[in-house]
């Protein structure tokens, strides 16, 4: 039991992580797209559609950060330093979000559009360095003795960058996709108009990023058995259902993003998309969880630490996932023209 512990821990980490991004996503894409919208009024509805959840959404975040810390301290260690600099730019973003939601609704005039402002850029500025930060981890942390040994700005090079952009845009389609599922008449047109789009965007950049990767000669290219212009099959075989899973997906956005009719299943074929590119980002990684320097076992506190964490995890994650159910049970349906819910 010992010995599955780490694992167990980093699977409730990943899904921890994976749980804030579509979740936190989507609002950080309404963000994004906030000044955008038609009229003041579109806004109110955009900003309402996400205020009952947008933080208990980062409650997951939290989760995530703290799990690292507490679980897997040489993995915090080591990592931190690499990507101090997003981290601190996400973090500031996402309190100058946090703070425009509760000012927004009672400011008006130049107040007003300083928090609208605020709000976007905060959405902005978090996504972009969230994608910073995976362009960090897809690349590699170099290590000497479990420390990092980069610079300061080792993070940012032209695959990070890219990998920033993407995730806005990712993001964006999240948003736009819970819009049309939340919201209707001219809010709902336009949203879709902004998936469709978004949903181009992200296959682009899905394409790029994956020819991309085996270009950086890392350990994520020696897992998927790509080395151009040689391409090992036998090891790329098990794999080939992620790509076509997401084809698949995509396929299914495009046409229900179109349909006039159809309103939950953009967002889930959305949120489906995210699930295979981040079950690609997990093949590639493991079982390293500082790429590609240190692995879930190396990094892993001792044994009694992890049995004591876990216990407090398996009576806590059932109450913060019925706590979160039923908040999206009690908010459901659509957002109407007076902003509120029916």
């Amino acid at each position: 039991m010992e010995a599955l512990l780490p694992y167990i821990w980093a699977g409730l980490l990943g899904l921890a992580v994976f749980i804030y991004i579509f979740l936190d996503g989507f609002d950080l894409g309404i963000g994004i797209m906030f000044p955008f919208a038609n009229s003041d009024h579109d806004r109110d509805v955009m900003m309402t559609s996400v205020a009952p959840v947008w933080d208990g959404n980062e409650t997951w975040l939290v989760l995530g950060g703290g799990g690292l810390f507490a679980v897997f301290p040489k993995a915090y260690a080591a990592m931190m330093p690499a990507v101090y600099m997003p981290i601190g730019f996400m973090l500031i973003a996402l309190i100058f979000r946090g703070v425009a939601f509760e000012f927004r609704f009672s400011s008006t005039g130049i107040l007003k559009r300083f928090w609208d402002q605020a709000f976007h850029w905060g959405s902005v500025v978090a996504a972009f360095s969230q994608g910073l930060i995976l362009g960090a981890l897809v690349q590699g942390i170099p290590l000497v003795d479990g420390r990092f040994q980069g610079g300061s700005f080792e993070w940012l090079t032209p695959f990070s960058f890219f990998t920033g952009c993407a995730v806005v845009w990712g993001y964006v389609l999240l948003g736009s996709t819970w819009l049309i599922m939340k919201t209707e008449g001219d809010l709902m047109a336009w949203s879709r108009k902004i998936a469709a789009f978004s949903t181009i965007i992200v296959i682009f950049c899905l394409i790029i990023v994956s020819l991309a990767v085996p270009l950086l000669d890392v350990a994520a290219a020696d897992r998927w058995g790509i080395h151009y212009p040689e391409i090992d099959w036998q090891r790329m075989l098990p794999f080939v259902p992620i790509p076509l899973i997401t084809v698949v997906l995509c396929w299914q956005l495009i046409t229900s993003v179109f349909s006039k009719t159809t309103v939950l299943k953009p967002f889930l074929y959305s949120v489906g998309i995210f699930a295979m590119a981040y079950l690609g980002l997990v093949i590639s990684f493991f079982p390293y969880i500082v790429p590609y320097s240190l692995t879930i076992e190396q990094a892993a506190a001792s044994p009694d630490s992890q049995g004591i964490l876990l216990v407090g995890a398996v009576i806590l994650l059932p109450v913060i996932l019925a706590y979160t159910a039923y908040i999206y049970w009690v908010f459901r349906g659509k957002v109407d023209m007076n902003a509120g819910y029916h």
